[in-house]
């Protein structure tokens, strides 16, 4: 279990790991949620901090800026192509192409920075440990979304997430993801904590029908997408509250 946290921990974030390959991580997928907490953790508890002495927007933009750099841009990377693939006309074929494509298209930039935008405006909306609470419990989420995803969900095509999706169809894995998360966000949010909870089933799932409609199933730009999503709705919810 603990090469297999380690080897999640080097998957998700910018800190390196000793041996481990990606079949490894994909067996592992069900510990995401012990890694959106450590990134909680670390961002929230700088967060706690900096809300203490510096203004709200600095700390959104600080806060944005780490989460992003700690997990090494892929997923904000991810929600870029995939916006960029749903938007693209035409057959299942065009839409994989766009979505490969290394040029970012104009429906990707416009995603990314509203999303960007998002971020930045929701955590200058919170202070001290309200918004420690708010971090961990996002990226909680936002890392059980990617797991529910490839329980529920089918490779598109053979490449990243293929061995995520065949590894996670273990219901006692998916239980384990869902008790790591779930129970963790309700303690600490309660009602609001319930409310991300739900929020975070509502997109996993509206992308997933969406990724299905368009790909033909999910890829790993998918579960980018989802982690992304869920975390701007997440602390959305909670500076709403």
């Amino acid at each position: 279990m603990l090469k297999g946290l380690s080897s999640a921990v080097s998957f998700l974030t910018i800190i390196p790991s000793k041996g481990g390959d990606l079949d490894l991580v994909a067996k592992n997928m069900y510990l995401f949620p012990v890694v959106g907490a450590l990134i909680g953790l670390v961002i929230g508890g700088a967060g706690y901090g900096l809300s203490m002495y510096v203004q709200p927007l600095i700390v959104g933009l600080v806060l944005t800026g780490g989460l992003v750099i700690i997990t090494g841009v892929h997923h904000t990377d991810a929600l870029c192509d995939f916006a960029d693939g749903m938007m693209a006309k035409g057959t299942k074929e065009k839409k994989f192409k766009a979505m490969r494509d290394p040029a970012v298209g104009s429906a990707g930039v416009v995603t990314v920075v509203l999303y960007v935008a998002g971020m930045i405006a929701s955590i200058s909306m919170m202070r001290g440990f309200a918004l420690l609470e708010a971090i961990i419990v996002s990226e909680l989420m936002a890392k059980f979304s990617m797991v529910l995803q490839a329980n529920r969900g089918s490779s598109a095509w053979e490449g990243l997430s293929s061995p995520f999706t065949l590894h996670m169809k273990n219901p006692a894995k998916l239980a384990a993801a869902a008790g790591m998360a779930v129970v963790p966000a309700i303690v600490l949010g309660g009602i609001t904590g319930i409310m991300v909870v739900a929020a975070t089933a509502l997109i996993s799932f509206l992308l997933l029908g969406a990724s299905n409609r368009s790909f033909g199933g999910i890829s790993g730009d998918v579960f980018g997408a989802s982690n992304e999503l869920v975390r701007l709705a997440s602390l959305i919810i909670f500076a709403s509250r």
